[in-house]
């Protein structure tokens, strides 16, 4: 599956739209993290813990998108975008979303 930021593929024409594909993942923060994070923000510095998180956040999204996109039977997504909302205090979505289509050669 080809998943792309732009409106093209290079070397590939669209044929058809399939419609809007998305991925989602609503994450909470853990305690045991919050504490080292609060440690590592008192000296600075990059907090291991939220990027590592939001990391496999990001992954999953986008692999729940690609498998709707799969089930539409789609070669490819894009204008792929990520979007986040948090919904309470330690709480947030991650969403990752397109336009799936299909492709032939150029």
């Amino acid at each position: 599956m080809i998943v792309a930021t732009t409106g093209t593929i290079a070397g590939k024409k669209i044929v058809r739209t399939l419609g809007l594909v998305r991925g989602n993942t609503i994450r909470t923060r853990h305690l045991g993290k919050d504490i080292l994070a609060v440690f590592r923000m008192m000296v600075g510095g990059e907090v291991h813990e939220y990027t590592k998180m939001l990391a496999e956040s990001r992954e999953q999204a986008v692999d729940r998108m690609i498998d709707e996109a799969r089930e539409l039977g789609a070669d490819a997504i894009v204008e792929m975008r990520f979007t986040t909302s948090q919904l309470a205090q330690g709480a947030a979505e991650l969403m990752a979303y397109g336009t799936a289509v299909k492709l032939t050669d150029a």
